[in-house]
This record gives structure tokens, C-alpha cells and sequence, in this order.
């Protein structure tokens, strides 16, 4: 029967890749663990996709290299189990006291320990509770197996822990991402806005400038005609101040009045 009870554990702790106990068990969401080096060589395969996602061996679930996280419940259990797995030779060996070199039939619930009929009578467990092996064996085996069942679903706990942590993380880098590209459009918008006033303002002042530049100019054409008709009249009356007097008086009223 506590064979059994080992077979049972030893399957729910073998790795699916290698078939062997687990080492350094790392674990996915999918709730399936697997040892650090095969898992880690299984995310190097030629299948793993674009993405950069890899599948579980066993239900094909996508998850990321770095979901993979280190299980210490299993990692205790496969401990405490490698301490009590033998082989069919050394399993005859352990049958047998290491001290007394007689069979093994008696358990001490004080100590936690299988002893046999020399050991009971000894100073070390005078005073204990011993029974036979048969006798506790069935309900230690419930106790083991109910200490199995909370520590998986204190790891599925953990695990659903883990993935709503994961998904809410997803969310906040969404969300963020999101407001970040809304005010990255808002800017934009307000930079083309702002863009296009100032063409409109500069085409303006441009038009102003035009404008003011082309009356200046015709303000400056007519000085320069009136310039050149008062440098004509100078002359002309600087001629007839030199000439006599009837070349001065000659049309002098139309000369005056211009």
C-alpha cells in the first residue's frame, strides 16, 4: 500500500519530457511543470513561433519563455520523496534495522520514523506510541495525500493568482499605450492646426506687405515726376531771370500761375 502511495506521487512528479523526477521544476499557467534544463531546451525548438511564443509538450498551451516561474511546492515534495525512494535491492536493505539488523515493522508517531522490536525497547523510544506499519499505514496515507491536494491547489491558487496578475498587467500596458497614442494624436492635431493658422497669418502679412510696398512705390513715382517737373520750372525761370526784359515778361502770368 505505501508503495502504492509512492507510485501515485512519483507520476505526478515526473517530468512529461525527460520521464524522470523533476529538477529545479519550473511551471506554466496550463498547471503542468517540467524540469528547468528540458523545458528551457524545448523553448530553443524550431516550432516556437514569430512571436517569440513557445507550446507546452503536453496541451500545446502558447505561453511566453519568461512565464515560466520556479515551483517551490513541487520542488519540496520531489526533496522529501527522493529521501524515501529506493530501488527493489535497497528497498530489501531498508527492510531491515541499520542498528539491530532486524526487520522493520513498527512505526513511532513521536519520532516519524519506522523502527523495529529493539528499537521500541531502547531508552530512545521507551515512553512512545508505536504501532504496526499496517496498522498506520492507510492513514498516512490519507494524510499524504491530503497534504498533496493542498499543495496543488495552493499552486493553482498561485497560479491563478499569477495569471490575473499577468492579465492586469496586460491590461495597464494596453490602457497606457492606448492614452499615450490619444495624446500623441491630440498633439498632432493641434500641431497641424497651429501649423496651418501660421500659413495663413504669414500669407497675410505677406499680402500687407505687398500691398504697402506697391503704394510706396507709386507714392515714389510721383515724387520723382514732380521732382523732375519742379527741377524743369527752376530752369526755366533761372533762363529768364538771365535773359532781358521782354524774354521775362513774355507769358510771365502763365509762368507765375504753374
Amino acid at each position: 500500500m505505501a508503495s502504492g502511495i509512492l507510485l501515485h506521487i512519483q507520476e505526478e512528479l515526473t517530468c512529461p519530457i525527460c520521464l524522470e523526477l523533476l529538477t529545479e521544476p519550473l511551471s506554466l499557467d496550463c498547471g503542468h511543470s517540467f524540469c528547468k534544463a528540458c523545458i528551457t531546451a524545448n523553448n530553443k525548438e524550431p516550432e516556437i513561433s514569430q512571436k517569440g511564443k513557445s507550446l507546452c509538450p503536453v496541451c500545446r498551451f502558447s505561453y511566453h519563455p519568461g512565464d515560466l516561474r520556479p515551483n517551490r511546492f513541487v520542488a519540496n515534495i520531489v526533496e522529501r520523496l527522493r529521501e524515501v525512494k529506493v530501488s527493489p535491492e535497497e528497498g530489501q536493505k531498508r527492510d531491515l534495522c541499520v542498528r539491530h539488523g532486524e526487520k522493520l515493522h513498527l512505526f513511532c508517531k513521536e519520532d516519524g520514523k519506522v523502527i523495529c522490536w529493539l528499537c521500541e525497547r531502547s531508552q530512545e523510544h521507551r515512553d512512545h506510541h508505536t504501532f504496526l506499519i499496517e496498522e498506520v499505514a492507510q492513514e498516512y496515507q490519507e494524510k499524504l495525500e491530503a497534504a498533496l491536494e493542498r499543495l496543488k491547489t495552493e499552486q493553482k491558487k498561485a497560479e491563478m493568482y499569477n495569471s490575473n496578475i499577468r492579465k492586469e498587467e496586460a491590461y495597464w500596458k494596453n490602457q497606457i499605450q492606448h492614452d499615450i497614442q490619444s495624446f500623441q494624436n491630440c498633439i498632432k492635431q493641434l500641431k497641424d492646426v497651429l501649423d496651418s493658422e501660421e500659413q495663413k497669418e504669414l500669407q497675410k502679412l505677406k499680402n500687407e506687405e505687398g500691398h504697402i510696398l506697391h503704394t510706396l512705390a507709386e507714392s515714389e513715382k510721383k515724387l520723382v515726376r514732380q521732382s523732375q517737373l519742379v527741377g524743369d520750372l527752376i530752369s526755366a525761370l533761372e533762363h529768364r531771370l538771365q535773359g532781358s526784359a521782354i524774354e521775362m515778361l513774355q507769358d510771365v502770368n502763365g509762368i507765375m500761375e504753374s
